[in-house]
């Protein structure tokens, strides 16, 4: 393997790319240059699922498969890895398992979502061949019909389960050696950056720490690119280049996770998906809304650091880590730096990340105790796979029915995400009453002059941010009436 190249697995054929645009999206990479037509393009922007394939990585000696949307997905991402497409299903003459129980159970009708489902289902199966029906909805969340409707495919999804070996199964042993062998090849000329190159576009694949540092100081303006679910929006929708793109998914220090005593460690590249369980023990609301943020696929691919450094005022995650007090790791060169993430965020989509600079992890500290309570609420029009109106978090701590303790932090309401410092002026203190409550709801207009949108109105959003609050009250005082996270716009 050499410096401007990239290797991977497409179905069970060994592929390299080097000289080819790397602002090419697995999409257009599997229809226009490899002339795979089964994988469809519905919507650009990893809504509507038909473009669903499937990623295959040897993880411990064993393949981890993940549901991904390939419209949204770049090329530099595919090295080291498997991409599993509806065309290597069919095992032989025999459809595989989950196609043939489409059929049996009549789950397509006009058949273009079609191949999005067939690959949600396999990737749903591989992980657990015995789904229950919350993996079952979860795994086709993603996936939109407008035809067949959707009891046919989950009455399809359960027929499919412990169908036994198919053909990967079979030849799991080579795909591991493949693969793994791919990633020794890499290991060796670890001095080297994998790269993508089309004489006009490049896109470097840094495998190190040391190596994204040095990139980044020599591409002061490149791209950095994880789960790239918001950033290839700028070329599939708006039909934009990306100018040098740096892929950081090989990073092994951006995928780590750690548990500490006091905190968590998750690095800015490790997907949703992977770290959600084990945040979810401690903060299950956090948990909860992560799972709204958008659909497996979206999870599987993107990242914390992502949402943040996205500096978007309507990201989910940044509300929730202002209000527990997380930590941002900045690295340049071999220079690193710690602000607390409110510190981040400056204005509009402007944030006081410095030149070459780049988020290495962020630090997410523990509940400290049994007192403290966490209520993360997301305000959108559409329960899943939707972007925020209002999020609001309120991380109190009561003590002898006294507020000792409060962190309230929103996003939407105004041009950052940030926190109600006059709100928490209000609370802290005070006994957790609902003279309190109402007197900090009111405080809340001098906290924020939300503006309105396509989303909603300022009108609307104040209400809703003063009635969260109302809300958060009753659910901690009254804990049978907690309903959870479902809320609407």
């Amino acid at each position: 393997m050499i410096n401007n190249q990239i290797q991977f697995l497409l179905n069970d054929q060994l592929t390299t790319l080097s000289d080819i645009d790397p602002n090419t999206t697995i999409l257009q990479y599997l229809r226009q240059h490899q002339h795979k037509s089964g994988t469809k393009e519905g919507c650009a922007s990893g809504d509507c699922g038909a473009c669903t394939v499937v990623i295959a990585e040897a993880v411990a000696g064993k393949l981890r498969y993940k549901s991904l949307n390939a419209c949204i997905s770049l090329l530099p991402s595919l090295h080291g890895k498997q991409l599993i497409t509806v065309e290597d299903l069919e095992d032989g003459d025999r459809l595989h398992p989950v196609q043939q129980a489409m059929v049996d159970f009549h789950g397509s009708q006009c058949g273009f979502c079609t191949p999005g489902f067939i690959m949600s289902l396999f990737a749903l199966h591989k992980n657990f061949p015995d789904p229950s029906k919350h993996q079952t909805l979860e795994a086709l969340a993603g996936n939109l019909c407008r035809c067949t409707g959707y009891r046919a495919i989950v009455d399809a999804a359960a027929a499919a389960k412990n169908h036994g070996a198919d053909q990967f199964d079979r030849n799991v042993a080579h795909t591991i050696a493949t693969l793994n062998s791919i990633a020794r090849d890499t290991m060796a000329q670890l001095s080297l950056n994998k790269e993508l190159n089309d004489g006009a576009q490049q896109a470097f694949s840094p495998l190190s720490l040391s190596q994204l540092s040095q990139i980044m100081l020599d591409n002061p303006q490149a791209r950095l690119v994880a789960g790239g679910t918001d950033i290839v929006l700028e070329i599939t929708q708006m039909h934009k280049k990306l100018g040098t793109i740096v892929y950081v998914g090989n990073v092994p220090e951006l995928q780590k996770f750690e548990e500490h005593d006091d905190k968590f460690v998750i690095g800015a590249a490790l997907p949703y998906s992977e770290f959600t369980p084990h945040l979810a023990v401690h903060y299950p609301e956090f948990g909860d809304m992560i799972e709204r943020i958008g659909s497996l696929q979206i999870r599987n691919q993107g990242t914390l650091g992502g949402n943040v450094g996205n500096a978007s005022p309507i990201g989910d995650t940044p509300p929730v880590l202002i209000a527990l007090d997380a930590k941002l790791n900045l690295r340049c060169d071999d220079k690193v730096r710690q602000i607390a993430i409110e510190d981040y965020f400056v204005d509009y989509k402007v944030t006081s990340q410095q030149t070459s600079e780049f988020i290495e992890s962020i630090e997410i500290p523990k509940p400290v105790s049994k007192a403290q309570q966490l209520k993360v609420y997301k305000i959108s029009k559409r329960f899943d796979d939707d972007i925020s109106a209002v999020l609001a978090t309120f991380n109190l701590t009561i003590e002898n029915d006294v507020i000792t303790k409060a962190r309230v932090a929103f996003g939407g309401m105004a041009g950052i995400p940030a926190r109600a410092a006059n709100c928490e002026q209000a609370l802290n203190g005070q006994p957790f009453t609902q003279a309190t409550i109402d007197a900090a709801k009111a405080q809340l207009a001098s906290d924020y002059t939300p503006m309105s949108d396509v989303r909603a109105s300022k009108d609307y959003r104040m209400t809703v941010a003063q009635n969260l609050l109302q809300k958060a009250f009753i659910e901690i005082s009254q804990p049978q009436t907690n309903t959870g996270v479902v809320q609407y716009a």
